[in-house]
């Protein structure tokens, strides 16, 4: 993996030339607003769970309390990678708030960390969503406030330079931005986000691997996954519903670079809410995706199954990764789906002039 060279301080100066450091982070202090309501620490988890519902009637100030990891996990099997994560997971933890909030923001990097790091919510009116006010070195803390003006799903990443490379290390999540009515009730909510990586080796190839900034220049990824790693998403990690059951999934593409097609093998979305945002489109088979956006997909588990989640860009989801498992149970109902009913030769056409 690429390992910041030189003096930190050095790339401390060089991040203030940019507008990114403390004096921004004591003006953001300066000038909070008052809080409105109760104060309440945010529930923050890791995917593919979701936090529950806000469920309040009017704004609150939230505390959203987050700390940067760098750890090795696993990315494939038997293949690991030093990961920069928010909250210690790829994507970083899954923020949910009401539209009206006062959110006092606090980004912590851990003391073992190599490199200074911030974050820039798209959920945030203001300059560089946050970014600027929260650069912060290994061992230190930086705190911001802001105000959550619209609805919707957002994503979440670092931006400190070189903010590719920040990025492709697994540095995104999504923070949901609650209408203050709240999103209709459904059975289960899933936390899902795709992201493209780089590395030296080739796809397989085992033990830890170095990020590659050839490749991710290229934008030819070795993995691209859901969730952080192959099979994040499968076997005894495969998410679970019952037929019958309503599902909202909120899926996220961290990028950097990749365009996400998401489908699910055997549903069609009732409901699509394009891009995160608060309209949706009926009846869709397979939603895009952008880098840096989300959507927000419902549907009903009409039958059992398993049914999968892909890319469908397809050859990213068997030679790549992008392959997930919903596993349904219930009762089987002909009437929707009857499986197979038979399975014979068929008579061949006559060879007429040959």
């Amino acid at each position: 993996m690429i390992r910041a060279k030189g003096n930190l301080l050095l790339h401390y100066a060089l991040m203030c030339a940019l507008g990114f450091g403390a004096p921004a982070a004591f003006a953001a202090n300066r000038n909070a607003p008052p809080p409105p309501g109760d104060t309440i620490h945010a529930v923050l988890t890791a995917p593919p769970m979701v936090p529950p519902p806000t469920n309040r009637k009017s704004p609150a100030k939230v505390v959203v309390d987050l700390e940067v990891i760098e750890k090795d996990m696993q990315l494939a099997d038997g293949v690991t990678y030093n990961f920069w994560t928010f909250g210690g997971t790829v994507p970083g933890s899954f923020i949910r708030v009401r539209q009206g909030d006062t959110v006092e923001f606090t980004l912590k990097n851990a003391h073992d960390s190599h490199m200074p790091h911030n974050i820039d919510l798209h959920a945030v009116s203001g300059q560089g969503g946050g970014a600027e006010a929260t650069f912060t070195l290994p061992g230190h803390k930086t705190r911001f406030t802001f105000t959550a003006l619209n609805p919707g799903l957002y994503v979440y990443h670092c931006a400190t330079p070189p903010v590719g490379m920040h990025i492709a290390n697994g540095m995104y999540g999504l923070i949901l931005v609650e209408p203050p009515e709240g999103l209709p009730k459904v059975d289960k909510e899933f936390y899902v986000m795709q992201g493209d990586f780089y590395t030296e080796g080739k796809h397989g190839e085992a033990g830890l691997q170095a990020f590659s900034l050839e490749k991710a220049i290229d934008e030819h990824p070795t993995y691209v996954v859901f969730n952080g790693s192959e099979g994040a998403l499968t076997g005894d990690n495969a998410l679970t519903a019952k037929a019958g059951e309503t599902i909202r999934m909120y899926v996220g593409n961290g990028g950097p670079n990749l365009v996400s097609s998401f489908h699910v093998i055997g549903e069609i979305f009732d409901k699509v809410y394009t891009e995160g945002g608060s309209k949706y489109q009926e009846n869709v088979q397979t939603t895009l995706i952008p880098a840096g956006g989300s959507a927000i997909v419902e549907f009903k588990a009409d039958v059992p199954g398993n049914f999968v989640l892909v890319d469908h860009s397809i050859f990213r989801t068997f030679h790549k990764g992008t392959l997930g498992i919903l596993k349904v149970d219930g009762e089987q109902n002909a009437s929707i789906y009857s499986g197979q009913q038979a399975n014979e030769e068929y008579a061949a056409p006559a060879q007429a002039g040959r």
